[in-house]
Formats: structure tokens, sequence, C-alpha cells
């Protein structure tokens, strides 16, 4: 059967497309600037910024675990039981918080820093290693809205343990075990 060349061109340049477009896509990280809506509007400015609430103050085990973990209420109620906030809108927001104390319920933040789970990472030896939390997640303490700053993936991470002075390794089991 004979393919007209006009046909066999237009299939070419379209499998051309699609592989530059697959490629394209695969560089882009979709993640980059999630700042997703959080059940009660919390702002980092605010706590970490102006008030320079230490991140583990909140994020307790991000120094001896693989997890940063995420506040449970009690913790918010450590202030939270004495400041009920300044303008209308952070008082609904804290009302939100002693609401959930009071009846027990968990806030259900959403993650904004998630990573694939085929990669195993921990804070623990970063944070060992003396390295700040902004360098991968940013100037949060600016942040009304958290959103993710840096790629966080493969390739910005290799990148930095690759730097002479972090000393890091490079093994694939490094994080992926």
């Amino acid at each position: 059967m004979h393919v007209p060349m006009k046909t066999r061109f237009l299939s070419a340049l379209g499998i051309l497309v699609l592989a530059l477009l697959i490629g394209f896509a695969a560089c882009v990280n979709p993640r980059e600037g999630y700042a997703p809506e959080q059940p009660i509007a919390f702002s980092h400015q605010l706590h970490a910024g102006v008030n320079q609430i230490p991140c583990q103050y909140c994020h307790v085990s991000v120094g001896e675990s693989h997890k940063a973990s995420i506040p449970g209420v009690n913790t918010c109620m450590n202030c939270h039981s004495q400041v009920s906030g300044r303008t209308p809108e952070g008082k609904r927001e804290i009302q939100k918080i002693r609401n959930a104390w009071k009846t027990g319920d968990p806030i259900d933040w959403v993650k904004v820093h998630d990573l694939p789970d085929h990669v195993r990472f921990s804070h623990q030896p970063h944070i060992m290693a003396g390295k700040d939390c902004t360098e991968c997640h940013g100037q949060v303490n600016t942040m009304d809205v958290v959103a993710t700053q840096n790629e966080l993936n493969m390739g910005w991470c290799v990148n930095c343990h690759r730097q002479p002075e972090n000393n890091a390794p490079i093994e694939c089991f490094t994080c992926h075990y």
C-alpha cells in the first residue's frame, strides 16, 4: 500500500511534536508554586516572621524523624487558649482551632511539600548537617500562604548533594531504599 509523502511527513511531524511535549512535561515541575487552600487560614508570615516562632516549635519531630510532623491542635492551643486574634478574620480562624480542641477533631491540613512515594526522604540528616529549612522550603516566614518554592525533584536534590561543601552522598540508596 502506497502512503503519500505528505501523510508520512504529517505523521512524523505529529510524533515529533508529541515527543517534544512529553519531554517538556517531564522537565516542568507541576508542584512548583503549589499553594493549596488550608482548612484554617494560617499565616506563616505572622507566626514564623512577625512572632519569630521557630519552625521546630510546630514541626517538632523534624530533627529526629523522617517526617517533619504537622502540628496538632494542642500545639496551636499553647498560644491560642489565650490569644484570640486581632481582626475579625483572625478571630474566626482561631475559633476553628478552639472548636477542634473542644470536639477533639484533628485539623486536616493539606500537605504542601510532597515527594513521590518511591522517594524516602528524611529531614533528620539535613537538620543534623546544619541545613536551614529555607534552603528547601524558601522564606516561609514571609508567606501568608505557604507555596512550594523549589522543584524538590531528583535533579534538584542531586545537584545540592554534589556541592563539595555539602559532602552529601549521591548513591541511589540514599533516597531510594
